[in-house]
């Protein structure tokens, strides 16, 4: 099928998807940890098999399931790492020790918008799985979860300062409103809002059991099975990371750090990252083009296995082969 580049008028040839082979791994993952859309990225990159020599860029490391599989299936690969997560960054590299040794493996501690800034680029493979990972919303600790009471924290880096417990308690209820319907898409957030605001004169708001326990009081179980702070906790959690404004601004950039023909494949979980992503693909095909048409989902199997792959979804770019593009 033919396609029309936009600008130039240029006509190129828009390629059909090879269906790439499953592929066996030779371990096991935990269901907790199973890292989302697993045969969907290693199928991403299937036309670059054969290049004697890839590089990978995986920015949201977590505990290293998407690397793990990316090794086993292109081993000729050398992979820089990153993760604003000091437990994932530990991990990384006492699980990979003899990796990062042999100079197979760069392991570093940042948000992944700061990869330009360690001058990091031509990758021919790139990933993005913008979820919270397994540990971080298993351990109460870490405050992502209302289903394991603890702290209200939410921050992906512990060295930043602004975490849940600041923001719920300090912004206005006009900004509270804001970003209840902004990042969470809570359609009338103003009885909890208004709810908060008057209970944290009294005592400020620590846990998550207790913010939770409030929005359950106040909107109550709409949707059988979904909890009402679902959207609430969404909202903060994007909030307090500013992930929206980092997904816009970091993804451009990597689209710029690929080599001619390299790959950017990126799992959002929320609809407002998938259009932000969606929408930077759209305004990017002068450089090269979205893979496929629809965007992936996890198939009932996956859904099956792990709940929380639920609503993941998988877009990725392709950078042009030709020459001149780099040059921009």
């Amino acid at each position: 099928m033919k396609k029309y580049k936009p600008k130039s008028g240029e006509r190129i040839e828009r390629q059909e998807e090879v269906i790439p082979p499953k592929v066996e791994l030779p371990f096991e993952f935990s269901p907790e940890h199973y890292p989302v859309l697993l045969q969907e990225v290693l199928g991403a990159f299937y036309p670059l098999r054969e290049k004697k020599e890839l590089h990978y860029f995986d920015g949201t490391f977590g505990r290293g399931g998407h690397y793990m599989a990316m090794k086993y299936a292109y081993p000729q690969m050398k992979a820089t790492v990153m993760d604003q997560d000091l437990t994932a960054i530990a991990y990384a590299q006492s699980r990979f020790q003899t990796e990062v040794e042999k100079g197979q493996l760069n392991v570093i501690h940042g948000n992944f918008t700061q990869f330009s800034e360690h001058n990091l680029n031509n990758f021919d493979m790139m990933l993005l799985d913008l979820g919270v990972s397994s540990p971080q919303l298993d351990q109460g600790e870490r405050g992502f979860s209302f289903y394991n009471d603890g702290p209200l924290d939410m921050r992906m880096n512990q060295q930043q300062g602004l975490t849940a417990e600041v923001l719920i308690n300090t912004a206005s209820e006009d900004e509270l409103i804001r970003i209840f319907k902004e990042y969470g898409e809570v359609y009338r957030p103003s009885r909890v809002v208004r709810a908060i605001v008057n209970d944290r004169k009294t005592k400020a708001f620590q846990t998550t059991g207790a913010l939770a326990g409030l929005i359950e009081r106040v909107d109550g179980w709409q949707v059988k099975g979904h909890h009402p702070a679902t959207k609430y906790f969404m909202a903060l959690r994007l909030a307090v990371n500013s992930e929206l404004e980092v997904v816009a601004e970091a993804i451009p950039k990597m689209i710029r750090a690929l080599n001619p023909g390299g790959r950017l494949a990126v799992i959002s979980f929320h609809s407002l990252e998938d259009r932000i992503v969606k929408n930077i693909f759209r305004e990017s095909e002068d450089l090269g083009r979205t893979v496929t048409k629809k965007v992936i989902v996890p198939t009932q199997e996956e859904c099956d296995r792990n709940s929380r792959s639920r609503s993941a979804k998988l877009r990725i770019f392709e950078r042009s082969a030709q020459d001149e593009l780099t040059k921009l």
